[in-house]
């Protein structure tokens, strides 16, 4: 729904481009796998399939950042077996509604980006490739 859902928050421009872009920029520096359900058991699926697949995963979970013990616990687990997890927001949260101040996730992660719109994304690829 990017592109299409609150705008004031989001922007209007649609993630498939901007997956282009990165995967472009980063051609020869990271394979860059995309990954997106609205299901919390299919994320904590994605995570655990992902330590056998990937050094680092950059995870926007959305609104389960502030609501799910489970997710913060699959992340947690695949932290401890070795796979590096970075917190992306497009949004600054911590500006927005008190509810979403709260992050299950922030504790367990190697870092949190966020506030930078899809260049938080950017940001966080950097990290893992320089």
């Amino acid at each position: 729904m990017l592109g299409k859902r609150e705008p004031i928050w989001y922007g209007t421009n649609d993630f498939e481009s901007f997956l282009q872009s990165i995967r472009n920029e980063f051609q020869n520096q990271a394979e860059i796998e995309y990954k997106q359900s609205n299901v919390e058991g299919e994320l904590i699926n994605i995570l655990h399939e992902s330590v056998e697949k990937f050094d680092a995963v950059i995870l926007n979970a959305g609104g389960y950042t502030h609501t799910s013990v489970a997710l913060a616990d699959a992340v947690g687990a695949v932290m401890d077996l070795g796979l590096h997890v970075t917190e992306v927001h497009i949004s600054n949260v911590a500006s927005r509604e008190p509810f979403r101040h709260i992050s299950y996730l922030t504790p367990r992660v190697d870092g949190l980006i966020m506030g930078f719109g899809f260049d938080s994304y950017r940001l966080a690829i950097k990290y893992y490739v320089r």
